[in-house]
């Protein structure tokens, strides 16, 4: 479980397989989810799910954000993460 301003996040065992099996470079910046959810640098909604918030946190050495996709609700928990080039923009 991660503190976030959304509540505790979780991240299930399925959910980090498949961020680990579709999004292979994020595997080494797994310990920077924790931070991603706490301290976000940016945040953004779905364009799809109006329960869907990406938090992103730039990733100096890479210069890359860190982009963790969470449900929020009354259970939150983490979609997917991957590496992005910048974070995107709403257009709500």
């Amino acid at each position: 479980m991660f503190d976030s301003p959304f509540g505790k996040i979780a991240l299930t065992e399925e959910r980090k397989r498949h961020i680990i099996a579709f999004h292979p470079d994020v595997a080494p910046h797994m310990r920077f989810i924790a931070t991603t959810l706490a301290a976000p640098d940016e945040t953004a909604p779905s364009v799809h799910d109006m329960s869907v918030i990406i938090c992103y946190r730039l990733i100096k050495s890479r210069k890359l954000f860190l982009s963790v996709v969470v449900k929020t609700g009354s259970r939150p928990f983490i979609v997917t993460a991957y590496l992005a080039k910048k974070p995107k923009r709403s257009i709500l």
